[in-house]
């Protein structure tokens, strides 16, 4: 999820891309790398015990502000600035992201013939936005961390445009698509709340710097995030039991794929490795935490399971691939 979405990562990776490791980036760093083990920590907690989380579904929204609110904070006019400059390259990393992942999702749903509900959930996962936590996992891969910035940003602002009308192609086929209430709750739980915290950033970024709010900000995000995982697992506890391996294969075929083919239209545009490895991460890790959202709110708690099954993975998987790929770079020198 942006989680997510769990990490935010534009303040602290375009630190990190200048060669300042500072506090904020070491938290994010810690953060990407405990989150996994946080996730299915509550996630088990939801599954043994789901009346501890009775009547939470309605909070999930709102629990997701606060992880948009907290990529808002991290974020500055900066950020924008790799649009302006290379706006050919990040056009074509939102093109691969919201192509591949929704299309992917689609191809998955029909090949493993999943039931109406988990379809929908697949499909509204590969048409969410990008991941704040790429922006961390391009960082320990040695990408392109401006680039990752930029397409996780826009990828995002757009997302109330692109989101439902895709969400309604691919999954209407398997559940009524109210794409207009869609728009506005993605206003209402991500555009809202990033606008806040970029507001509430430009007008007392000084004292937030010295404060050291932003080295929190990554821990308080996953928390978050943890708890959307709680709820959504809770909800469908019954449900796991008989569908959870048949959800963990789409997933890690969707991860898996978007990471592949991210990296191939990377190389296949010649952008170099540092941007391919950004485009690989941009495209393969979802906004699990919005889908988790969307799905609670649209469809059913059954249809959020594969975006709590993807927050987790996605983060394992990405780690794994930053690491070899950090490995590879240095090989190569």
């Amino acid at each position: 999820m942006q989680t997510e979405q769990t990490t935010p990562g534009p303040a602290a990776t375009g630190a990190a891309d200048a060669g300042s490791a500072g506090p904020a980036d070491r938290a994010a760093r810690r953060a990407v790398t405990v989150f996994p083990v946080l996730v299915l920590a509550a996630g088990a907690v939801g599954l043994l015990a789901p009346g501890a989380f009775e009547g939470w579904g309605t909070n999930v929204p709102y629990l997701l502000g606060v992880v948009m609110f907290c990529m808002g904070l991290t974020m500055t006019p900066v950020d924008f600035q790799g649009v302006v400059k290379r706006p050919w390259v990040v056009a074509l990393g939102l093109v691969a992201h919201y192509v591949i992942m929704p299309g992917l999702g689609w191809l998955i749903a029909h090949v493993l013939d999943l039931s109406p509900q988990l379809a929908a959930g697949v499909i509204l996962v590969g048409c969410a936005p990008s991941g704040t936590a790429s922006n961390v996992v391009t960082y320990l891969a040695r990408g392109d961390v401006a680039l990752s910035v930029s397409v996780a940003t826009v990828s995002t602002v757009l997302a109330p445009l692109v989101t439902p009308p895709l969400t309604l192609l691919l999954a209407g086929e398997y559940l009524p698509v109210d794409a207009g209430s869609m728009v506005t709750d993605i206003l209402k739980t991500v555009l809202l709340p990033v606008a806040a915290g970029l507001v509430v950033r430009l007008c007392f970024g000084r004292y937030i710097d010295r404060a050291r709010v932003l080295g929190a900000l990554p821990w308080l995000s996953a928390a978050t995030v943890a708890v959307i995982v709680a709820v959504v697992v809770a909800g469908s506890a019954e449900a796991i039991k008989s569908a959870a391996a048949l959800v963990l294969v789409a997933v890690v075929l969707h991860n898996g794929l978007g990471l592949a083919l991210g990296y191939g239209a990377g190389k296949l545009a010649r952008l170099g490795a540092p941007a391919s490895r950004a485009m690989a991460f941009e495209v393969g890790m979802q906004n699990s935490g919005l889908a988790a959202s969307l799905a609670t709110a649209h469809f059913s708690p059954l249809a959020a399971l594969p975006a709590a099954v993807f927050s987790v993975w996605h983060n394992v998987s990405g780690a794994v691939v930053a690491a070899w790929m950090s490995y590879r770079a240095r090989r190569a020198g």
